[in-house]
């Protein structure tokens, strides 16, 4: 049985949830904070005790267990290639590699450890109120980075090129995770935001439109596929 170890509003567990849903690969998914792994469950799947893992019994056979989430991504493209996410050229493939290392690092860094571990997982983990310091980090790193996307979206359709790739699944799951949090400013931004409801409106970004966090709700033009 695939498992999806993960936590909900994460954004390198939702990148993972968005390629398993546009490959129709079914997992099951467990929900693991990284600071409650009582049973041991996690730790057993990835000695590192980090998120997300992907339990799989590949087409080759056998069982692995796969982290974090860039091989994991790289994982799905290998073994599961009906639905292709990556260019078919050398050169492509390496922009779209780059810039899902761009936001699984740079962007993980610099935007959301200040924003979403604040204002999320600081909640969930009951350690009081976000740092206010740490949020103005945070949001002057994201308009920094939303300035960069806006002109690699005046030089092509897609965030890595002319077609769809994880690059895009990788961006997209980051911005949802803060846009849960009400941080993006979408109107200082239309390319950005118009290439964003491009992916929003796919049916594998349903679920992640449906998640929620008790007593923190979203903001909401969230699920709203026309905002």
């Amino acid at each position: 049985m695939r498992t999806l170890f993960h936590m909900r509003t994460d954004p390198a567990c939702r990148f993972i949830r968005l390629v398993l849903a546009e490959k129709g690969l079914p997992a099951q998914q467990v929900e693991k904070a990284i600071w409650n792994d009582e049973d041991g469950a996690l730790i057993a799947a990835n000695p590192s005790g980090e998120i997300p893992v992907l339990v799989d019994e590949p087409p080759t056979g056998g069982q692995i267990s796969i982290a974090p989430a860039i091989p994991i991504a790289e994982y799905l493209e290998d073994a599961y290639s009906t639905t292709v996410l990556m260019p078919s050229t050398s050169a492509a493939r390496a922009e779209a590699r780059r810039l899902c290392a761009w936001m699984l690092g740079k962007f993980e860094r610099e935007v959301s450890q200040n924003i979403v571990a604040e204002k999320i997982d600081k909640r969930m983990m009951r350690r009081g109120q976000p740092d206010y310091e740490l949020l103005k980090v945070g949001i002057e790193a994201l308009d920094w980075h939303l300035d960069y996307f806006s002109w690699l979206f005046d030089q092509r359709t897609w965030i890595a090129g002319e077609t769809m790739t994880l690059a895009d699944f990788s961006a997209a799951a980051y911005l949802s995770s803060l846009d849960y949090v009400d941080a993006v400013p979408w109107e200082k931004y239309a390319s950005v935001k118009d290439w964003y409801a491009k992916i929003k409106s796919r049916p594998s970004f349903r679920p992640i439109l449906n998640d929620r966090v008790d007593g923190l709700p979203p903001p909401a033009h969230y699920n709203d596929l026309d905002f």
